[in-house]
């Protein structure tokens, strides 16, 4: 117990600026101190003591304000951040590594006793503040969550979901980096459907100039265009901005 202590101190110290020294984590850290009495609580709940399991957890709900079921799997140098509100179900299994910001929800879809309702979080997965993962799948080893994104599906192992619902972005595109922000925060603050709806805008447009050059152009060489249906101008801009 206290081997797997120091490594989630020295995890926590390696991982965030504002960590000085041992002590101040182990004292003022509620996210170490929920995995702490997670582990006692899913102990209890191993050997058989269903409620002493579930008084733990509620006590470390409210000294922490971290609610962690005594049931979810928890690996080795798990940091939740800050971590208040954040809530982990029953079947959730988040492995080594793993790094959840405030605010995180671990959640179920499914009402069904007994089945495995919670995701999974393999190796070094972060999850940013908000976002809610619901539903019975797997989140790929070092694959990202997104500030604020909702996601219903599984997410490839390096790859990054942002928005919601949540759009998956293979780590191979380039792109999933500068999309990922744990704070919501990013260097463009765009999402891929966003990016999409701004690309067809803009598409939409350039045909709009040409099939008007095309009648100026027939007009000017007398061809008449007077079966042509005049229609609404396209305003682009005001289009753009009701997709940001």
């Amino acid at each position: 117990m206290f081997h797997h202590l120091r490594q989630d101190i020295q995890s926590i110290i390696e991982r965030d600026p504002a960590a000085r020294n041992a002590w101040e984590v182990l004292t003022c850290y509620p996210g170490l101190q929920a995995i702490v009495m997670h582990r006692w609580a899913h102990w209890c709940w191993r050997h058989g003591l269903k409620w002493g399991g579930r008084f733990i957890s509620y006590l470390a709900r409210i000294v922490t304000g971290i609610e962690i079921h005594p049931g979810a799997s928890i690996g080795r140098r798990v940091f939740i951040d800050h971590g208040f509100g954040v809530v982990i179900g029953e079947t959730a299994v988040v492995g080594d590594d793993c790094t959840i910001y405030q605010g995180v929800t671990l959640g179920g879809t499914s009402l069904h006793t007994g089945a495995k309702r919670h995701p999974t979080l393999e190796r070094g997965v972060i999850v940013g503040a908000g976002a809610q993962v619901l539903g019975s799948f797997t989140v790929g080893e070092f694959a990202k969550v997104g500030s604020n994104a909702v996601l219903l599906k599984p997410v490839p192992a390096g790859a990054t979901a942002v928005g919601n619902p949540a759009h998956v972005v293979q780590k191979d595109a380039g792109t999933g980096a500068q999309l990922f922000a744990a704070y919501g925060v990013t260097p463009n603050g765009d999402d891929p459907l966003s990016k999409a709806l701004r690309g067809l805008i803009d598409h939409a447009a350039t045909q709009e100039r040409q099939i008007e050059r095309m009648l100026a152009a027939m007009r000017a060489a007398g061809l008449s265009c007077q079966g042509t249906a005049e229609c609404d101008k396209f305003d682009s801009v005001q289009l753009n901005k009701l997709v940001d």
